[in-house]
């Protein structure tokens, strides 16, 4: 295809297979010419891959199933052939909250807190999360709702987007969220909060971002995609080894990418997997646990369980990397 391929991102640890791609040589080895496009928002994101203003994306593992039922926006098909990260996420509460919680990785605390609050008469609890449909929601959703929390009505959520989070917790507009990295490491140094649970605890492979295509620009552009995963596979491999590990928090750092401290960035890596143990195959066990998780929360019903095979295809990440 003529021109350069335009990929959006949004601001976090897991677009680093797309930073490290195109700074790294493994776009150009592949014979694309690419173009960064950093995004303010996951709304955005979507929008724009819709109408083909980005050609492909960093995107959260449900938003390409979510779009192609047409659950939140008008309905484009559209495919996640890669995925980019597993386990990224985790749930930060406030400093002054986290005091009144208890340690250890239960909500029981917090369950007792809103409780409080409902026989006091007082406004529930904000969380917010990244996205409606992200394994964020259902993260802390299921955190929330084995400590006995309803959370459509024992606390309040809402959507804000990464780069805000910390923010809007030290400002007291929130009282916690659940978010990928590096923002729950900036509100940690902050001393705005504190982690209380990670992703892998909660489940032990979470998908949390892929990379996006229409259906409709991959059938159109199939030996550009196969590039494009190849490329993305390379630097994900890079990303992953530890030597590479400064260079990766530098880069992230910047302004036109993350703009987070590199030593931030650098020390909210570790837990995250970028590569190893087939973590950049798409896994259909990961489509049907999000399709459920989607069905559990009201997002859909069966055409969920159903799109999902429709949307994760490990046969495209198998064809380009055969």
């Amino acid at each position: 295809m003529s021109g350069a391929l335009k990929l959006g991102f949004v601001p976090l640890n897991d677009c680093a297979a797309m930073i490290v791609g195109a700074a790294k040589g493994f776009f150009t080895a592949e014979g694309l010419s690419v173009e960064l496009s950093r995004e303010a928002s996951w709304a955005t994101v979507r929008d724009k891959l819709a109408v083909g203003a980005l050609d492909a994306a960093h995107m959260l593992a449900p938003m390409p199933l979510a779009a192609s039922l047409g659950a939140g926006s008008e309905p484009v098909a559209m495919l996640a052939p890669m995925t980019l990260s597993l386990n990224g996420p985790a749930v930060t509460v406030a400093t002054r909250l986290a005091a009144s919680m208890g340690s250890g990785p239960s909500a029981g605390g917090l369950a007792k807190l809103a409780a409080r609050r409902r026989e006091e008469g007082a406004s529930p609890l904000t969380f917010a999360v990244v996205f409606p449909y992200s394994a964020h929601n259902y993260l802390l959703r299921q955190w929330m709702a084995e400590a006995g929390i309803d959370p459509d009505r024992d606390v309040r959520l809402t959507v804000v987007p990464p780069p805000r989070l910390a923010d809007l917790l030290a400002e007291g507009v929130i009282e916690g969220f659940c978010a990928g990295e590096p923002w729950n490491a900036v509100a940690v140094a902050a001393d705005a909060g504190r982690v209380v649970v990670q992703a892998s605890q909660l489940r032990s492979r979470t998908p949390d971002k892929v990379l996006g295509v229409t259906e409709v620009w991959a059938q159109a552009h199939p030996e550009a995609l196969q590039g494009l995963i190849r490329a993305l596979v390379n630097a994900s491999a890079w990303v992953e080894a530890p030597e590479n590990r400064a260079e990766l928090a530098a880069l992230l750092s910047r302004p036109e990418h993350v703009g987070v401290a590199a030593e931030i960035i650098a020390a909210s890596l570790d837990g995250m997997s970028f590569h190893s143990g087939s973590a950049n195959r798409p896994s259909p066990d990961d489509a049907i646990w999000l399709a459920g998780e989607m069905r559990r929360w009201g997002q859909g019903g069966a055409e969920a369980e159903a799109m999902a095979e429709k949307v994760y295809r490990p046969d495209l990440y198998d064809a380009a990397l055969a």
